[in-house]
């Protein structure tokens, strides 16, 4: 329970340590500066202020840090003593002893407050009464206190920028940030704001800027059609489920889009139409460019597919593990030109038999690694930026200590470069990253590290190449690499008759090579523009199509082969059932109905085994979720499990995505025996202790589940079961007392 120990760490969930990471939070640093931080605001008058952090635990844990300090006088505290004990008036004894009841009060007349989902409902409501009144003077809270509800302050602090999102720990976006910091400045009381940034780590401008400035979080329809509303909808004559889609602002998103995909396609051809491949030519020329560039296109993909087969490592792996081969490399799309090989490597436990080396050749990365010299600039040489000069003097002057490189922060050297940024850098590539093979070598020294040895190679490169101006001699592939496949003699043939076709080609024979590059360079990009145009003109009529009508298609194949509907479409009597759930998962809830699980089971016991289907709080990853259960709530628990099993292989069977581990471990059976006493008559205090939850998310949780009880009752009643429909009706009755159903203060 929160806050159950008045001394020590903090007691209850404050005082323990948080599992997750995140900006700013644990260790006594960052505790102490917000500390320091609630002292200062409160000394120089900025107060109410609104303390925002992205845990429950966090909140309670920050909150006792200052239970020592009192921001009220006497006649606050008397005035917040006599709000709370009014309002607890309408709770029973026994709930006025709980933990959160009992440990929230002190902290109330001290002017400090929280707020977040794991409180009773009851107790969030007399903070934010207190709160509105001006009585609290610094409040923690979650970011849930900065929507839907107008709670202003002077100040607002950030305890943290990152955020677990279910997913990830990520920065907040922009919306997130302006909703909260938002709270900062009472019309009509404050002449402007004050917002807080706590920061544990580096932020880089950019993303300052975006969750400062960026813009706000886009408006996306999230409409996504159910069982129960596509079985609603068919019940009823005349209506036509795929016309509630088309009317939808998911609809209307999608078709949205079109017009300016349209137009960024007639942009497209625009430019296209506007090059000229052949000035002043005709038809013909034009079309002459086109064969020629289709067969030199056709020539590549051969040439490609050739050397796939001569990269494999029983072909090449013998001429390159010796140092200073000549090898052409291509990183990432970017080719490197020639470059000189240093080492060969293979990947470390590769060469073990057995499981180790099994998950060795499993590991990311290439198998066989290559360390080669490469002629490159630094990328931030092309940055003309003020920030990047001092970095590039600084690099310029070292520039013959810098001897790694890497795709990512190197480019290939041009013709255009300065000889001074130009540099000999070692890279570690693949067997994949190399499109051609020379028959020459050079001479590598055993430490390639110093400027001096590398400068040397370079040198070295451009000699060879000065030496064959008219290209590198290849090794033969197969004279030399042994190649004798069947595929490469057809795909060598392939790549022979090409060549003879280009050369005896009219562009090749009539005109200069320089001409015949600008026409086959303009024909490329004109038929790039072209692409790009088709491209988008498809996505356009794609967005005019109708959204989710295949989802709907397959949803109509699960309701018929689960007997909701019959070949006709006409709902059955499972589909009458299912209309009335929408609590729930439907169809894992109707076959419970009709599989007569609930027929054998007290109560009790219905209730509890209904509660798995509403139960999302996370739990510890066992093997088995019903672990410890008793046999009278482990039995039906497992029924459950092999129904929705059932489920949804029926649904995998009808093209549904969806995985069947996923799906089966929504149904939590944490909850339970929590349930199973609650139905018993026990006291929350007593069904608290058999949860590993807050206690406003454990009332949340109950609250749902007699809605899902009510649901069933109306259900057994129109498919006239009368025996169940008295069973859920009496389960309502046990579940709706005490303070899990309480009246608000607001009514």
């Amino acid at each position: 329970a929160m806050m159950s120990s008045g001394g020590g760490k903090g007691g209850g969930r404050g005082g323990q340590k948080r599992k997750r990471g995140g900006g700013g939070g644990g260790g006594k640093g960052p505790n102490n500066d917000l500390h320091r931080i609630v002292k200062l605001i409160m000394t120089r008058n900025l107060n109410p202020v609104i303390v925002f952090s992205f845990s429950k635990k966090d909140c309670e844990k920050y909150a006792l840090e200052l239970k020592r300090e009192d921001y009220t006088d006497e006649v606050e505290k008397d005035l917040i003593s006599q709000v709370y004990s009014n309002a607890i008036e309408s709770l029973s004894e026994d709930d006025r002893k709980l933990p959160q009841v009992e440990a929230l009060l002190p902290l109330l007349k001290r002017g400090i407050g929280i707020h977040h989902g794991g409180l009773l409902p009851i107790l969030k409501e007399i903070v934010e009464i207190l709160f509105s009144e001006g009585l609290i003077k610094c409040l923690f809270a979650t970011e849930t206190f900065a929507i839907g509800i107008n709670m202003p302050a002077k100040t607002v602090v950030f305890t943290n920028t990152r955020k677990w999102d279910g997913k990830e720990i990520r920065w907040v976006t922009s919306g997130e940030y302006i909703q909260m910091s938002g709270r900062a400045g009472r019309r009509g009381k404050d002449d402007r704001g004050v917002v807080i940034q706590m920061m544990d780590e580096k932020m880089e401008p950019t993303v300052c800027k975006g969750i400062l400035y960026g813009d706000p979080d886009p408006l996306n329809s999230s409409y996504r059609i159910s069982y129960n509303m596509l079985l609603n909808m068919l019940r009823v004559e005349d209506v036509d489920p795929e016309y509630l889609l088309r009317a939808s602002f998911h609809q209307y998103q999608q078709e949205s889009e079109a017009p300016a995909l349209e137009i960024q396609a007639d942009d497209a051809e625009k430019e296209a139409n506007a090059i000229e491949v052949v000035p002043g030519g005709t038809e013909e020329d034009v079309a002459a460019v086109g064969e020629y560039f289709g067969m030199d296109r056709q020539l590549l993909l051969t040439q490609r597919k050739m050397m796939k087969i001569q990269r494999r490592p029983e072909h090449i792996l013998p001429f390159v593990q010796s140092s200073g081969r000549l090898i052409d490399v291509t990183i990432d799309g970017e080719n490197f030109g020639w470059g000189i090989i240093v080492r060969y490597k293979r990947k470390a436990g590769t060469g073990t038999s057995g499981s180790a080396g099994q998950a060795a050749l499993n590991a990311e990365g290439p198998t066989h690694n290559i360390d080669v010299l490469l002629a490159c600039v630094d990328r931030h040489f092309d940055d003309n930026s003020l920030d990047a000069k001092a970095r590039r003097e600084e690099d310029l002057a070292n520039l013959g200590l810098l001897w790694r490189g890497t795709a990512r922060h190197c480019r290939p050297a041009s013709a255009e470069d300065k000889p001074n940024i130009v540099s000999m850098r070692e890279f570690t590539v693949g067997l994949d990253s190399i499109d051609r093979i020379s028959a020459v070598r050079l001479f590598v020294p055993q430490d390639t590290k110093p400027h001096e040895a590398r400068k040397n190679i370079m040198k070295s490169l451009k000699e060879v190449q000065r030496r064959f101006p008219d290209g590198l001699p290849l090794l033969d592939p197969v004279k030399d690499l042994k190649i004798n496949v069947g595929e490469f003699n057809k795909l060598l043939e392939r790549a022979s008759e090409l060549k003879e076709r280009l050369a005896s080609h009219a562009l090749s024979t009539e005109m200069d090579e320089s001409e015949r590059l600008k026409r086959v360079s303009a024909y490329e990009r004109k038929q790039d523009r072209m692409d790009v145009a088709r491209a988008l003109r498809r996505e356009a009529r794609s967005c005019q199509t109708m959204v989710m009508k295949d989802d709907l298609r397959k949803m109509k194949r699960v309701l018929k082969e689960l007997g909701h509907v019959d070949g006709s479409g006409v709902i059955q009597t499972k589909g009458r059932t299912a209309c009335e759930i929408n609590t729930a998962n439907e169809l894992v809830v109707v076959e419970l109905v009709f599989a007569g699980v609930f027929n054998d089971l007290t109560v009790e016991q219905s209730v509890a085994l209904l509660s798995c289907l509403i139960f999302d709080e996370r739990t510890k990853d066992d093997d088995d979720p019903a672990q410890g259960l008793k046999s009278y709530l482990s039995g039906p628990y497992y029924k459950l499990i092999e129904l929705a099993r059932s489920v949804v292989k029926v649904a995998i069977s009808c093209k549904i995505e969806l995985n069947e581990d996923e799906f089966v471990d929504k149904f939590n059976p944490g909850l339970m025996e929590a349930v199973y006493a609650w139905c018993k008559g026990a006291k929350f205090i007593e069904v608290q202790k058999l949860t590993g939850t807050f206690e406003g998310s454990t009332i949340r949780a109950l609250r749902r589940l007699e809605e899902l009880v009510r649901q069933l009752a109306s259900a057994s009643k129109a498919i006239g079961n009368l025996e169940l429909q008295e069973k859920f009706e009496k389960g309502s009755e046990l579940l709706k007392r005490d303070i899990v159903f309480c009246s608000s203060l607001y009514l």
